[in-house]
């Protein structure tokens, strides 16, 4: 979906395909024709925006095969979809039953993962629609932090300038400047966006910013504002946002709550739980653990990394911080020139949510897909954003 700034730029906005995990490219060619054409036609769109993850396998098949590549562009223009940003975070594994830690690796000390953002890099310029020149990717936040040491750094911060020196080679071949974003995230090296600024500003280059996920960005308490006007002042890129939200307790010493929040508590994925402190931010690595006894302090709000469905708010006694998405979203576009001009939903955790809450048929989720898309258009329409044909 396409939405004309008052500026006069355009800004886009897709849903992350992730929530459809496929490992290769049989399985993306699947997603396209079962999930994403689905959701376009439930929009009455003509066209759709989606934000593709390409696990390792399927990358490396795209950038050695290239009428495999033809062939899958071919194919997003058959179905009415258009692709200007990826999601590069996990490399492989995110369908499996047990997610968790795993999505952390290879991080960007390892040369894999190099390899693997310089090939979605190569795929997104063909991928671009013909009238785009600029892409992005959204990528790990330099590794999981028990896995950090200065020599681990100083390997990431290497990779990331030669990214920055393929990226500018690809440019100058291809035509189109493909901008790469590391995604702050509870747990990892860089878990805000203040922990973005130094490592960034080392790096010192245009092509390499960040992704603000308004998911992890609630979860760490940031203040939007507070946040995205020091990355403005820093001179870091928001390269993209991932348009999502967390989950909220207000009050969670009471037993109703507790029993709530445990509804959550599953075995797929990580869910970074967090608190704010008169002495600072205090977490969890899951919820479960959380939830153990006085592990965490419960005086103050929790919130927990769960991407909840934008447009379902979760019942009583918690809730979701989509305030602090519309919050984010107000500084990101409503202002006299974007922030960023790639938004993506992504809320890949349907199938984890409580079982009476998840889709149980391929309708459902295109219908919830649907309607989280509706919303996200909702709010940039009333930020004075203009939806395109």
């Amino acid at each position: 979906m396409r939405f004309r700034h008052p500026d006069g730029s355009t800004v886009h906005l897709a849903y992350c395909t992730n929530v459809h995990p496929a490992e290769s490219l049989d399985g993306v060619l699947a997603q396209l024709r079962d999930h994403c054409e689905p959701v376009r036609r439930r929009l009455g769109r003509d066209r759709l925006g989606i934000g593709l993850w390409l696990a390792g396998d399927a990358a490396r098949t795209l950038v050695s095969d290239p009428s495999a590549l033809r062939g899958l562009r071919a194919e997003l223009d058959r179905r009415g979809l258009e692709v200007v940003t990826l999601n590069g975070f996990p490399y492989e594994g995110f369908g499996a039953e047990e997610v968790k830690y795993r999505v952390y690796k290879p991080d960007w000390a390892d040369p894999e993962r190099l390899d693997h953002t310089t090939a979605l890099a190569r795929v997104l310029a063909v991928l671009l629609p013909d009238d785009v020149t600029e892409g992005s990717i959204s990528t790990l936040p330099l590794a999981w932090r028990t896995a950090d040491d200065a020599a681990r750094a100083e390997r990431a911060r290497t990779a990331l300038r030669t990214l920055a020196a393929r990226l500018d080679a690809l440019a100058e071949l291809t035509g189109r400047s493909i901008r790469v974003g590391l995604e702050p995230e509870p747990g990892c090296t860089v878990e805000t966006t203040g922990d973005a600024i130094a490592p960034l500003t080392a790096i010192a280059h245009d092509r390499i910013g960040i992704c603000v996920d308004t998911c992890h960005l609630a979860t760490s308490f940031e203040d939007p504002h507070t946040a995205l006007d020091a990355l403005t002042r820093s001179r870091v890129p928001v390269v993209k946002s991932q348009l999502s939200a967390a989950l909220h307790a207000e009050h969670p010493h009471l037993p109703e709550v507790r029993e709530a929040l445990a509804a959550f508590a599953e075995p797929r994925f990580l869910h970074q739980t967090r608190t704010l402190t008169a002495a600072g931010l205090r977490g969890t690595d899951d919820l479960p653990q959380a939830l153990k006894g006085d592990t965490l302090p419960d005086t103050a709000p929790w919130r927990a990394h769960f991407h909840v469905p934008l447009h379902a708010t979760p019942a009583a006694p918690l809730t979701s911080t989509l305030p602090v998405l519309r919050a984010a979203l107000t500084r990101l576009v409503g202002g006299p020139h974007p922030l960023t001009r790639h938004l993506e939903v992504e809320t890949y955790t349907w199938q984890a949510l409580p079982p009476e809450l998840r889709p149980r048929a391929r309708a459902q989720l295109a219908d919830g897909i649907a309607a989280e898309l509706a919303l996200a258009r909702d709010l940039l329409t009333d930020l004075g954003l203009k939806e395109l044909p």
